[in-house]
């Protein structure tokens, strides 16, 4: 154990101090408070730990609502006006330090939707060792799995599904050693599908029953050395393998495993920023488009638009969602962004909204060798997103606006949108 003094909250989530001349990263501390400590990880340079006594609490700390939030969302132990002001200002050094940016973003949240805003949930399982099966988290930065009987940031129509799935695995004792996981989805109707991945091939007299706004039921054999989500072989289905959500008054389909916006309302925001520097009839390029999220619900603004993923599922459900909101002038190409960069040019509008990697080189590359007119770059990490504005700004970009977006309420997560012109 160690004792030490928090100086502040850094990007990743944890409280800072210093502990032997060397950083330590302390979830579980907010800046002013000293805390005694459990190290989790200890390298040469820096070390990680989780506070277990909280000696001089901080006037801004709150109880958690929950025992597992360590697990899912370690901020729930802050004020919520605290947490948006530090998110702002992790972000605001972010920019800084990255890319050497001078920008100032406020940061948008709704204060309605702290909890119960997630419409994708993944829960693992654990026993403790009685033979009975919970749902699960993993602890933070731990092998080990912290039980619960669902999560208070989720949608509660997943918590109620989920527990239709476990009651059916503790029926059949289906044992420790042979679940996975299991993804629960949620749309802004409160119908929800859901998927258990096992590791062994197995057959059952029944499943969970579909009843109500319960649409769909999957098993998946999932190898033992594959990440715990990722499906090897379709074992059984039931009713549908896909949902479909209102935003901005038009309807988006999306499946099980296809990327999605988790919280609705703070994206609607988002993407009305997005439109309010779309002029009508100019045309655009959707690059990591997902199932057309960004773009499909702009539509009316947009004379053309080529949606871009690398995910079948996704591009699959963009061409579904293209003909269902009869998108003139839409279509979508399932490629690698940096393998259609002739897209790009210099009279479209760039849409952008990268995984955490950020852009690809080749991407990069394109945008300045072709410079579109406007880049709209929206991003779920930030210190990527610094180094790829850091890239457009030497090459003559201008960032006309930049706004953050509290999406994940009582977690360190925050993303950012960023408008660049020539």
């Amino acid at each position: 154990m160690i004792k030490i003094k928090i100086e502040k909250m850094v990007f990743g989530g944890q409280g800072l101090g210093r502990l032997d001349g060397k950083a330590c990263f302390v979830w579980n501390a907010l800046p002013g408070e000293t805390v005694v400590a459990r190290i989790i990880k200890n390298k040469k340079d820096y070390c990680e730990a989780e506070a277990v006594d909280i000696l001089t609490p901080s006037p801004d700390r709150i109880a958690p609502l929950e025992t597992h939030y360590m697990s899912c969302s370690p901020w729930q132990i802050m004020k919520w006006e605290k947490e948006n002001e530090w998110k702002r200002a992790m972000s605001i050094e972010t920019y800084r330090k990255v890319g050497g940016l001078d920008l100032t973003p406020e940061i948008f949240a709704l204060n309605d939707f702290q909890y119960g805003y997630r419409n994708k949930m993944e829960y693992s399982f654990t026993d403790n060792y009685d033979g009975v099966m919970s749902l699960a988290f993993f602890n933070r930065g731990e092998h080990g799995r912290a039980a619960h009987a669902g999560c208070i940031l989720a949608d509660p129509a997943i918590n109620e599904t989920s527990k239709i799935v476990l009651d059916w695995v503790n029926k059949h004792k289906i044992t420790y050693r042979s679940l996975k996981s299991v993804i629960v989805r949620s749309n802004n109707a409160g119908e929800t599908i859901a998927a258990l991945f096992i590791k062994d091939k197995m057959e059952f007299p029944d499943y969970p029953k579909l009843a109500g706004k319960f649409l769909g039921f999957q098993i998946y054999f999932s190898k033992y050395n594959s990440p715990a989500s990722v499906p090897t072989e379709s074992l059984y289905k039931e009713g549908q393998d896909f949902l479909t959500a209102e935003i901005m008054g038009i309807k988006l389909k999306f499946g099980l495993l296809s990327f999605f916006q988790v919280h609705i309302p703070v994206f609607e925001t988002a993407l009305a920023d997005v439109g309010s520097f779309i002029e009508a009839g100019e045309s655009a390029v959707d690059f990591y488009a997902g199932v057309g999220a960004i773009s499909l619900p702009l539509r009316d603004k947009l004379a053309s638009c080529v949606l871009v993923d690398n995910n079948s599922e996704a591009i699959d459900y963009a061409r579904e969602n293209i003909k269902l909101n009869k998108a003139k002038n839409f279509s979508a190409e399932c490629v690698p962004a940096e393998n259609i960069t002739d897209l790009i040019e210099a009279d479209k509008i760039l849409i952008l909204d990268p995984p955490r990697a950020g852009l690809h080189q080749d991407v990069t590359a394109a945008i300045l060798e072709k410079k579109p007119k406007k880049i709209l770059y929206l991003s779920c990490n930030l210190s990527t997103q610094a180094r790829d504005l850091q890239v457009f700004i030497a090459g003559g970009y201008k960032i006309k606006f930049s706004r953050l977006y509290n999406f994940f309420p009582r977690t360190p997560h925050v993303e950012g949108l960023v408008v660049l012109v020539r």
